[in-house]
């Protein structure tokens, strides 16, 4: 089993995943979100969706078993494991934009977009080819009537999911920067690849 890599507080990482290798998401303290996208290698237009992967799963509901499928019907990545089984797919990479929207009286901050857009811009991902992230550990409740709220995360330290790459990919990740996302607080992210 490799060592993790650390993703410091409110910033992002992307990398090369190849096809059959584990990527292991955790919380090395506990409450903080993490941002994952992911993008075909050998055609960056090629991303994860969340109406593919909803529609095909048939389920907002996502854990051990299910697929994050891309906007091409193909499937990207296999959830292994989850220690947690809470997560979102549902709202988009924290900008500056939510940042005015949201925390006004609070200083901006260029949010997991930011950090998505300029780790990923090396691999060829355009601010425009960023979609809606796959959430690690983001708890986004939907009331009965439709309504969506942001609550802390239920994940403690040293829980994790892991995501098996049905092929090559290229993969964006983030220690989230939203406070309502991470309970207030933000900190670290790890991450593993094992083959």
């Amino acid at each position: 089993m490799n060592e993790p890599h650390r993703i410091g507080p409110r910033s992002g990482v992307a990398f090369r995943l190849a096809k059959g290798q584990l990527l292991s998401v955790i919380d090395a303290m506990g409450t903080q979100v993490s941002d994952l996208l992911a993008f075909s290698a050998q055609d960056v237009r090629e991303v994860i969706s969340n109406g593919r992967t909803f529609d095909y799963e048939e389920t907002l509901r996502l854990t051990r078993g299910n697929r994050l499928w891309s906007n091409r019907s193909n499937v990207l990545l296999t959830i292994e494991e989850d220690s947690v089984g809470c997560h979102d797919f549902l709202l988009t990479p924290c900008s500056v934009e939510t940042f005015r929207h949201f925390y006004p009286d609070k200083p901006e901050h260029r949010g997991c977009f930011g950090n998505l857009l300029e780790a990923l811009t090396p691999f060829g991902v355009a601010a425009d080819n960023i979609p809606v992230a796959f959430n690690c550990f983001m708890n986004v409740p939907v009331g009965a009537d439709g309504s969506i709220s942001v609550l802390p995360p239920p994940s403690r330290a040293g829980d994790h999911i892991a995501f098996r790459a049905e092929q090559d990919l290229i993969i964006g990740l983030t220690a989230c920067s939203a406070y309502a996302s991470n309970g207030g607080s933000f900190k670290p992210i790890d991450y593993r690849i094992d083959d």
